[in-house]
């Protein structure tokens, strides 16, 4: 094999060319990984840069949108209102790719109204939770997904139960819920590839330990506690639809989920016989595993029959930012005579 196979993709981009900043977060940060992986993964998948729209909101995980995927566009939104901002942009253009990274702050406090209304509308993208529970960029408050009775160093003692934001993402409609660990490079890439495949809305909530503020092993959201407890419910290997399918197995050990245009996720089963397309099985799944404090990895939840933000509003096929200008506006007579249907 040639130098040339090894270092380039099917589009002749290097690795490297989907790389951006140097990352400025604390040295051994799980967000970090998490930019990582999504190099990886466009990497594998030959994502066109200039296709992708990067956004973001505030916070230590909205920083990462500068860490990856520097050729493409990018958008850094106010503290939780990606998900308005990300609606238009697609509204605008669907032929962009949008790829959102948010926190648990951003995305479970200031954010979960907008969150909760993005699934509702199902615009086409991948939504990245970096999940710390925590306020790392101002020091350490807790923050929505924080551990109840939880006790840090600034913030004292939590007394509130924490927002389960893939219970949410199910609950508001979304169609691709999967949960992961960071220090779980190989799953983390495998998810990521399967939601850029997605039709619809597909949420990674992925728990990315805060070195600096949340990261004793008491803490669901530590390396330790993750490595200690982490249960996949599946192997994951995605298979792009490009790619010849050939594999042995015996019967119930894979559950395939061929996803909307072709290509497919494999789901190698491990303790439970776990069947993602179903949507109570899976709230239940997430109750179960809290109740016996695991801690529950996968592909949670996957359903394509829901159509997107733009088939819902019929929108025509060609971006409404490449309209010519007399396609978008209406003409004199046109606006005449809505007022005079309005007086």
């Amino acid at each position: 094999m040639s130098t040339r196979a090894q270092t380039t993709n099917a589009i002749g981009l290097t690795r490297a060319d989907y790389k951006a900043a140097t990352s400025t977060l604390c040295a051994g940060c799980g967000h970090d990984s998490v930019s990582s992986q999504i190099i990886a993964a466009a990497f594998d998948l030959a994502l066109e840069p200039h296709r992708v729209v990067r956004m973001s909101g505030i916070g230590c995980s909205s920083k990462s949108a500068a860490y990856f995927l520097g050729r493409s566009h990018g958008f850094n939104a106010l503290h939780g209102r990606m998900p308005s901002v990300t609606t238009g942009a697609h509204v605008a253009n669907r032929e962009l790719l949008p790829i959102a990274v948010s926190g648990d702050g951003d995305t479970g406090s200031i954010g979960l109204g907008q969150f909760k209304h993005l699934l509702r509308r199902n615009v086409p993208m991948v939504y990245i939770i970096e999940n710390n529970g925590v306020y790392g960029l101002t020091k350490g408050q807790f923050s929505a997904t924080a551990d109840m009775g939880a006790s840090l160093k600034y913030a004292g003692y939590n007394p509130l139960p924490p927002v389960d934001l893939c219970a949410e993402a199910i609950i508001a409609g979304c169609g691709f819920v999967a949960r992961s660990f960071a220090g779980d490079a190989k799953q983390v890439r495998e998810l990521i590839k399967a939601a850029f495949s997605f039709h619809g809305t597909a949420v990674i909530d992925v728990i990315s330990p805060c070195v600096t503020f949340n990261n004793h092993n008491e803490s669901t959201k530590s390396y330790g506690y993750g490595k200690a407890r982490q249960e996949p419910i599946h192997d994951l290997s995605f298979i792009p639809s490009f790619d010849e399918v050939q594999v042995e197995y015996a019967p119930g050990e894979v559950r395939d989920v061929r996803l909307h245009d072709g290509p497919v996720i494999r789901l190698r089963k491990l303790a439970e016989d776990y069947n993602p397309g179903e949507r109570m099985a899976a709230l239940g799944l997430i109750e179960r595993a809290r109740a016996r404090d695991e801690f529950i990895t996968g592909l949670l939840y996957i359903d394509e029959a829901r159509p997107t933000l733009a088939e819902a509003m019929n929108l025509c096929e060609t971006p409404l930012a490449a309209l010519p200008d007399d396609q978008l506006r209406p003409p004199p007579a046109a606006l005449a005579q809505l007022m005079a249907e309005l007086a």
